[in-house]
């Protein structure tokens, strides 16, 4: 089964037809991430959705930081406003975050255990400053019992605006011929 979706994916990929049963779920904070979660919906289609926290986090980014740490130390599980779609209704969940202290933010974590992902797909891509994807997708594998999680994307949140969609495509690639 597992490698029957990833053939799909895969073709759906190379021919560029949209996808209905992927879903670009993403938290992204400074927008990095959300250009990534663009980049891969118009390379193997889907629907998108975005995850935004009831109390929004402040726009300083010392603030920010300081909120972000907070959240971690005492492993908070933020309140993230209705996605708009039933994450029980696709395959294969993209699924987007930037790296905060080494890890997903909170809310991400929130969304994972609010959510069953038994015999779903996830394939996660980040967005960090220096950090990579650290332990994350050992997180979501940790988290998502019963799902198949994929290698992760990482990208410099800097790299976002250039044209980042050859390395989308690479790493896209890689997974379709897994």
């Amino acid at each position: 089964m597992k490698i029957l979706k990833f053939l799909v994916l895969g073709l759906f990929f190379v021919f560029g037809a949209a996808r209905a049963d992927n879903l670009i779920v993403y938290f992204s904070d400074s927008g990095n991430t959300e250009r990534v979660a663009n980049t891969i919906q118009g390379l193997v289609g889907g629907d998108m959705a975005r995850i935004e926290s009831v109390i929004p986090y402040p726009k300083s980014k010392t603030d920010k930081t300081y909120v972000a740490k907070r959240e971690q130390e005492s492993d908070a599980r933020p309140e993230y406003h209705d996605l708009g779609v039933n994450v029980a209704d696709y395959d294969v969940i993209f699924l987007g975050y930037p790296i905060w202290w080494g890890k997903m933010p909170m809310i991400v974590y929130t969304f994972l255990e609010n959510n069953d992902f038994y015999g779903k797909v996830i394939v996660p891509f980040a967005t960090y400053g220096t950090s990579g994807l650290g332990n994350t997708v050992d997180d979501i594998k940790r988290i998502a019992v019963g799902a198949t999680v994929t290698d992760g994307f990482g990208m410099p949140g800097r790299e976002t605006e250039k044209d980042h969609t050859d390395a989308v495509k690479e790493w896209l690639g890689k997974l379709s011929a897994q």
